[in-house]
């Protein structure tokens, strides 16, 4: 399958080393579009990408049609209209998280993709791991009984990066961090929310700088979710039953999961070895369009909607809103 990489910032770098080692599993990087030509053929030659073309311009990359997915690598607030671009020229996409802005810019991209009969997938990572369905097993077999509460963190200390904390970037620790967080609360216990409470900080900037989120799911469920962007946390998923608990390291890039039953470690499950963690989307976005589907099972669109519907909510409820949204 032939990928296009539009942006060459650090996640198109990681998406290039990807690509390289799943050469055999008939994956190439067959172009990277950037604002530069010389840019774009920087980021080429760097990284050895032989035989790929050099664009420099996002339009030029679009019009390619030897490429069969292009991977949308900008900031957030530039997702819908390059997302809008590449399928308006005839091409499948896998856009970065956060999916868009807004709820409103997800819906229009959806609308194209039925429209046009093109594939168009969100690259949250997490939904595609392995670790995301043992959970789901575990859950499933009930070996913590019955759960009932449900604790997530992510925090780096990335409030120096310009895209962290620019409103014109669509900064902020929600559609950076808290995107984990609440994919992580949905995955584990599903989408029959009744209400939800929030708290945030304001960086001086006017972005969210650290997220307090609890979702109450109808039944008595709930999810406790925290995000940061100037500190590190510990990153983990603790979800808690009657008979037990599951612990779960790094809900950004799960390392293992433990159930606890009784204080005892009773079931371990490690992740399998990984290229970057981003080799699983890129598999199902392959099996998608051979199957001539315009959505990925693991991240339908139903889905990437409901998460960017409850973002707006949250946001709306800070005061936090982004200049391309007035």
């Amino acid at each position: 399958m032939n990928v296009g990489i539009l942006g060459t910032g650090w996640i198109a770098e990681r998406l290039a080393k990807t690509l390289i080692a799943m050469a055999d599993e008939g994956f190439r990087c067959a172009a990277a579009g950037s604002r530069s030509l010389e840019k774009a053929q920087k980021f080429i030659k760097d990284f050895g990408l032989e035989g790929a073309k050099a664009y420099g311009s996002y339009e030029e990359l679009a019009k390619d049609s030897d490429i069969d997915l292009i991977y949308i690598a900008t900031p957030h607030s530039h997702h819908f209209l390059h997302a809008k671009l590449c399928m308006e020229k005839g091409r499948n996409v896998l856009v970065e998280k956060a999916f868009t802005i807004n709820a409103a810019e997800a819906r229009e991209l959806v609308e194209i993709a039925r429209e046009r009969k093109l594939l168009l997938a969100e690259a949250i990572w997490t939904r595609y791991m392995p670790s995301r369905f043992a959970l789901e097993k575990m859950l499933a077999a009930k070996i913590i009984g019955e759960p009932y509460m449900l604790l997530a963190n992510l925090g780096y200390n990335n409030i120096h990066m310009e895209r962290m904390y620019k409103p014109e970037l669509a900064g902020g620790a929600l559609l950076d961090l808290g995107v984990y967080a609440i994919n992580f609360a949905l995955s584990a216990f599903g989408n029959d929310i009744d209400y939800i409470e929030s708290s945030a900080d304001l960086h001086e900037s006017g972005v969210d700088l650290h997220d307090r989120i609890t979702i109450y799911f109808k039944g008595g469920k709930y999810a406790q979710l925290y995000a940061s962007l100037d500190e590190f946390t510990d990153k983990k998923g603790i979800i808690r039953g009657d008979k037990g608990w599951l612990e779960f390291e790094n809900i950004n890039n799960c390392e293992w999961i433990r159930a606890h039953i009784d204080g005892a470690n009773t079931v371990h499950f490690d992740v399998p070895e990984q290229i970057t963690g981003l080799e699983y989307q890129l598999m199902a976005c392959k099996k998608a369009i051979g199957n001539g589907e315009i959505e990925c099972p693991e991240m339908p669109h139903d889905e990437i909607i409901r998460v960017m519907e409850i973002m707006d909510s949250l946001r709306k409820n800070w005061g936090v809103k982004y200049p391309m949204e007035n």
